[in-house]
């Protein structure tokens, strides 16, 4: 399973970021999906997961109130929707393909099989 994240960038606080995550896996559908970040000198981290339907969702303390993620899978897409950025928000941010049970949402790295290359957010001004 190939990902491709895109939607990084610059922003000053308080600002908007939508990240997407797109496939081109004909059973995008069958795979919990997960938003990673990664800080310099700091470990891999889940910011946010979503089931395979939608239906269940998971936030990071942090981000909770600000951060959405979302999936369309008719475009094999999953979304993650960030707003009133925070400085420490500034991260690599990758997205995450899981086998997990029904609509579970997979939570820790390690269950997580594919992963896309990651984008880069940085919020400063």
């Amino acid at each position: 399973v190939q990902l491709q994240a895109s939607g990084g960038g610059w922003v000053q606080p308080g600002g908007s970021l939508r990240l997407s995550c797109a496939s081109c896996e004909p059973t995008f559908s069958n795979y919990a999906m997960g938003w990673f970040r990664q800080a310099p000198g700091k470990e891999r981290h889940i910011v946010a997961g979503i089931g395979r339907n939608a239906e269940n969702t998971y936030y990071v303390d942090s981000v909770k109130g600000r951060f959405t993620i979302s999936r369309d899978n008719a475009k094999n897409t999953v979304y993650l929707q960030m707003n009133n950025l925070k400085p420490e928000d500034s991260a690599v941010y990758y997205c995450a393909a899981a086998i997990g049970p029904k609509d579970a949402v997979v939570v820790g790295a390690e269950g997580y099989v594919y992963w896309g290359p990651g984008t880069l957010v940085t919020v400063s001004s």
